[in-house]
């Protein structure tokens, strides 16, 4: 399987302190950290300090030689950045739940499967959002992650009221749909 096999390299990259390997993981990984902290509460200085503190714990699994990832790099650093941000919001008082709790509650390693699908599904999503183009990138992004109210686009985006930017945003809504189901459906994840 193709996609093992890179996996595998890139742990043995890393593992050797290969810069191409430690670029491309970052590359293939920081967005999805990134965005699971912005939207837990957190920082972009927080998600680059808990991304930091995941590929440490990454590398020195690799460089163990003893190591068996037995799922995507992906899946691996989302499951140990969310248990060290759920740490991390515990100890700052920014989350009131037990972190025990909900550790029992989602065992990361019964839901490989799971981790994986949803990792195929984020890839499609990953790249309808790049083939959508501008500014309906830029609006859904201003509207879903950076959290900003129809008038604040209206705004940015030179719309002459919310209620313009709003229509838009559903446009661009429509045509990302369009597009993911498009590669959903044809099955292009592996692309």
């Amino acid at each position: 399987m193709k996609e093992d096999y890179s996996e595998k390299v890139l742990l043995q990259g890393l593992a050797r302190n290969d810069k191409k390997a430690v670029e491309t993981i970052y590359k293939d990984n920081y967005t999805s950290i990134q965005s699971l902290i912005i939207n837990n509460n957190g920082t972009a200085d927080d998600a680059k300090d808990i991304f930091q503190e995941a590929m440490i714990v990454l590398y020195e699994k690799a460089r163990s030689g003893s190591f068996e990832l037995n799922c995507l790099i992906k899946t691996y650093l989302y499951s140990v950045s969310r248990r060290l941000w759920l740490k991390r919001l515990q100890q700052s008082s920014r989350y009131s739940g037990d972190i025990g709790h909900a550790e029992a509650i989602v065992p990361v390693e019964d839901d490989i499967e799971e981790h994986a699908r949803r990792d195929s599904e984020f890839d499609m999503m990953d790249k309808a959002i790049s083939s959508l183009g501008e500014p309906c990138r830029s609006l859904l992004e201003a509207f879903y992650l950076q959290k900003k109210n129809m008038q604040e686009i209206a705004s940015g985006f030179g719309y002459t009221n919310a209620e313009n930017a709003k229509t838009q945003k559903y446009k661009c809504l429509m045509r990302l749909k369009k597009i993911f189901f498009t590669h959903y459906k044809n099955g292009n994840s592996d692309e």
